[in-house]
């Protein structure tokens, strides 16, 4: 297959991109026709990026409304709260099987043109195929709330093993605390990737591979992310969106919020979705390049944006297409009489925001399953 005519995201370089065996095969010029290639997909005003990687997220807590109503010092003392207030709302939520959670928020981040998400939390047993769910590492929900973290964190036969886990979310003494006694503990050296961050500075960061950082979910909770301005010379960052308790669906609403703190550059920020993800999680993806695994999204370019603005600005019903290892999981409407020719059994009709996707699987009767035990369910599409 042949992805025509299209704008590499924040270069603007035209190129045309063959996919073949779930493999970017080639990158040629723009307008590219070859009569040998078995189908071609012409566009039109569109950009192509990397598959999005979220770093972070808990995919069965996406059914959940945000829950809190104040400023946090810190996670412990939101999480205590939020059980105390909020416990009607949280057991409703909790009486849809755990599956169909999960389910659920794969679907939340194929939406928003993530191609892998990095699961915090027990190992999810057949999640759909529609996107890659990372679980090639140790989670550890943080050093307050897992009362073995020290035996979890120190496994001599799994040292290689990155750890993923919670540390200084919060913004009192508590939280940068809480840093150092992770590092001090760390006695096999394993990757530690860190998730927010906010109490981090920049001689604890050393003593880290990663940070995933969370910017809506800690202005939720904490009025106040992670100095990412600063730790950036010495930590790689990641971007990560945690679960809708704490923020929007929309990975690019979060996006959005961090662009304009500018902490990072237009470029860095792109990075943390992309290729610093994947080289942090060893990923044959996270850039348009020959070889690498045909995880893509095109979107539609709003008139007269270019370069970072181009991509910055878009929304979910602005993603034409997103393919996952060669295969399309998600197509725009607009792009069904090119498709046609091609067997689409097997994908579901979706409306968002004005506009008909088909994405792979059933998505209306999980959505359908789930209101039979949570009648409040809301969800973005219908």
């Amino acid at each position: 297959m042949v992805l025509n005519n299209l704008r590499i995201a924040l270069t603007d370089q035209q190129v045309s991109i063959r996919v073949n065996e779930g493999k970017i095969a080639q990158i040629l010029p723009a307008h590219f026709h070859d009569k040998n290639d078995q189908h071609e997909l012409n566009f039109d005003n569109a950009i192509v990026f990397p598959g999005l990687i979220n770093s972070h997220d808990h995919l069965d807590f996406n059914l959940f409304p945000s829950l809190g109503d104040r400023t946090y010092n810190n996670y412990t003392e939101w999480g205590r709260h939020i059980h105390k207030n909020y416990k009607d709302k949280i057991n409703e939520v909790l009486k849809v099987p755990e599956a169909l959670r999960e389910q659920w928020g794969v679907y939340k981040n194929l939406l928003c043109g993530v191609t892998t998400v990095v699961n915090h939390g027990k190992k999810i047993k057949n999640p759909p195929d529609i996107i890659t769910v990372y679980q090639d590492c140790q989670s550890i929900h943080s050093v307050q709330f897992e009362k073995k973290w020290r035996l979890a964190l120190n496994r001599p036969f799994r040292k290689q093993i990155p750890v993923v886990i919670h540390s200084g979310e919060g913004t009192d003494e508590a939280s940068f605390k809480e840093i150092s006694t992770l590092a001090k503990w760390n006695l096999f050296k394993r990757p530690l990737i860190a998730v927010h961050g906010v109490a981090m500075n920049e001689t604890q960061a050393k003593d880290f591979k990663a940070l995933v950082w969370c910017p809506e979910s800690n202005y939720f909770l904490l009025d106040r992310t992670a100095p990412v301005n600063r730790l950036k010379k010495y930590i790689t960052v990641l971007f990560g969106t945690d679960s809708t308790l704490t923020g929007n669906w929309d990975l690019w609403d979060h996006v959005s919020l961090a662009r304009k703190t500018k902490f990072l550059t237009d470029k860095e920020l792109y990075d943390t979705l992309t290729v610093n993800a994947a080289n942090t999680w060893q990923l044959n993806s996270g850039e348009i390049a020959e070889g690498r695994d045909a995880d893509l999204v095109i979107a539609k370019s709003k008139h007269g944006l270019e370069g970072a603005d181009a991509f910055f600005s878009i929304n979910p019903e602005d993603i034409l297409l997103v393919m996952h290892k060669g295969n399309i999981s998600l197509f725009d409407e607009e792009l069904y009489p090119q498709l046609k020719e091609l067997n689409l059994i097997g994908y579901s009709k979706v409306f968002i925001d004005g506009t008909y996707k088909y994405v792979r699987g059933n998505l209306s009767l999980l959505m359908q399953n789930i209101k039979r035990h949570y009648p409040k369910a809301e969800f973005p599409v219908l």
